[in-house]
């Protein structure tokens, strides 16, 4: 397990166990589309160099970009490995260790990022973000890390505007076995948190899941209704006798949106504090260099991968295992 940063328990395993087995595999097949897009990239750029030079580095600069690795992070990993062919660290011909480079570069770029760590039980988890972005879909399988660790878990319907969104839930609920808190649509999601976070009390609950309404970040009234949220599910929480519960932020996103998680991410941050991201649809795109920029570039955490449509299908976030899942 990795290192306890914050008072509570750390949920994600080691490098070292990611990269043992089947979770290992579930991450190379996630980012099955972005590798393979670097790889040709890269490739194409190399293969036709006698050398590594300045044109070169160009391209690669270029082809990280095209990656959405972002642009700070692009040019900070070019201007390292300039340094590495200037020094004699990598041969000037040599491909397979400028991407070996390239893949210690980003693992340090992200270990020197936030690190997500989600604390003990009881603890209350809001799932925010766009429409579409697969918030219900990440809620279910945070649902079924939780109940195989053991833990009691609730599902809080919070998307009152439309009656599908809860009917979704519902079916995971009954898939899973978790008991969710709905109400009919158009009340108050506030007001429902409230009831949710009481329910979670009474039936002893370790971890509350919170779906909210999917809305865009553009919307000043619905983000302000989503900070509502925030600060009812604190107020009650806080006011819950002999437990302590603890409030987290995550932010979905779809890996596809590219660029634009970073512009979601701020928006949403700016409406209620993000402890991390779940990078969601990560097997669907060829963009999932994203969680680089993410975790570079905004300093925010990325907690967890979505890698395919089931309830598995979700890897903890490792520095070292995605850099080298992403090149190699």
């Amino acid at each position: 397990m990795s290192a306890d940063l914050g008072g509570g328990v750390a949920l994600r395993s080691s490098g070292e166990e990611l990269r043992s087995g089947g979770l290992w595999n579930r991450l190379r097949r996630g980012l099955g589309r972005t590798r393979e897009g670097l790889s040709s990239r890269i490739g194409a750029v190399l293969g036709n160099a006698q050398r590594i030079d300045e044109d070169v580095l160009e391209q690669l600069e270029e082809t990280l970009i095209e990656a959405d690795l972002g642009v700070e992070t692009s040019l900070e990993l070019v201007e390292r490995l300039r340094s590495a062919v200037r020094t004699g660290s990598v041969a000037r011909g040599d491909e397979v260790g400028l991407r070996q480079l390239l893949v210690d570069e980003v693992a340090v770029l992200l270990l020197d990022a936030p690190r997500a760590e989600w604390p003990p039980p009881p603890r209350i988890t809001l799932l925010v973000g766009v429409n579409g972005s697969g918030k219900t879909t990440s809620a279910a399988k945070l649902a079924h890390a939780s109940l195989a660790r053991g833990e009691r878990v609730l599902f809080a319907a919070a998307d009152t505007f439309r009656a599908a969104a809860a009917e979704q839930l519902q079916v995971w609920g009954e898939r899973l076995g978790v008991e969710v808190v709905r109400r009919p649509s158009g009340g108050d999601p506030a007001a429902l948190v409230f009831d949710a976070v009481q329910a979670a009390g009474a039936r002893g609950a370790d971890h509350l899941i919170v779906d909210t309404a999917g809305r865009l970040h553009t919307r000043g009234q619905l983000m302000d209704e989503l900070a509502k949220v925030h600060r009812v599910a604190r107020r009650a929480s806080a006011e819950e006798e002999g437990r302590t519960w603890r409030v987290k932020n995550l932010l979905v996103v779809d890996a596809g949106t590219g660029h634009n998680a970073l512009v979601q991410a701020r928006e949403f941050g700016a409406a209620a504090p993000l402890d991390a991201v779940f990078l969601a649809k990560i097997d669907g795109t060829a963009k999932g260099g994203m969680a680089v920029a993410i975790a570079r570039d905004l300093r925010l955490p990325v907690a967890w991968l979505g890698v395919g449509e089931a309830v598995e299908d979700m890897v903890d976030f490792d520095p070292r295992s995605f850099a080298a899942a992403l090149f190699g």
